[in-house]
């Protein structure tokens, strides 16, 4: 018998942008924060619901150009007029005209590199494995449908308590564990039981008004 794989946490999927954004509201005001969120393209107002912060990366690119433009013109500025300076045509020795274009190329090489390096280290790039690959259904997130999950790293997490969260939020098809690993495949979090009683507890406000009416 196989161990059982460490979770990572539970996922559900929905198929309009509107219900994804909803659930995710849902799930960020009910007081889970290890939340994420997955769509074939930008939905306005998805980041800012899973308390996404804004990115560091514009600082990073602004830090690596500023660097890189005051790297291009110390080095031109020792090589002419500390180390070896020449007498050109009368010229001053901190002819800073002339160090503009290397200057301005260091700039945008040194911002560049700093943008492709930033981007790798924030997201975690290159990552060729992720626990939500094994979900069945899942390559169709880069087509046209949405999927939530909650981390089990979760503070507030409980298996049965979020299962039965994450069901009331309307999902497309059951609540899914989600393996950290590859040790077992994904399989559905909740049994008939949990299914019975959220169908029960949706029913039943429904049974009492046709009750109260007779």
């Amino acid at each position: 018998m196989k161990p059982q794989a460490p979770l990572h946490g539970l996922i559900v999927e929905f198929t309009t942008p509107e219900d994804i954004l909803r659930a995710t509201q849902q799930t960020w005001q009910a007081g889970y924060r290890r939340v994420d969120a997955y769509a074939p393209y930008p939905v306005e107002g998805l980041a800012a619901a899973i308390g996404l912060k804004r990115s560091p990366i514009p600082s990073l690119v602004l830090m690596g150009g500023l660097v890189g433009a005051a790297s291009g013109f110390a080095m031109q500025f020792y090589s002419m007029a500390v180390d070896y300076p020449f007498n050109a045509g009368g010229r001053p020795r901190n002819s800073w005209p002339v160090f503009i274009p290397i200057t301005f190329e260091m700039l945008i090489l040194v911002a560049s590199v700093s943008a492709l390096l930033g981007l790798l280290f924030v997201t975690g790039l290159p990552q060729l494995h992720h626990p939500v690959f094994y979900v069945p259904g899942f390559d169709r997130a880069s087509q046209d449908r949405f999927f939530l999950c909650i981390e089990a790293t979760d503070a507030k997490f409980d298996l049965k308590e979020t299962s039965r969260f994450l069901l009331l939020l309307n999902p497309l098809g059951p609540v899914v564990e989600v393996p950290r690993d590859s040790l077992g495949p994904p399989r559905p979090a909740t049994g008939a039981a949990l299914h019975g009683a959220i169908a029960e507890e949706r029913i039943s406000p429904q049974v009492g008004e046709q009750e109260q009416q007779r």
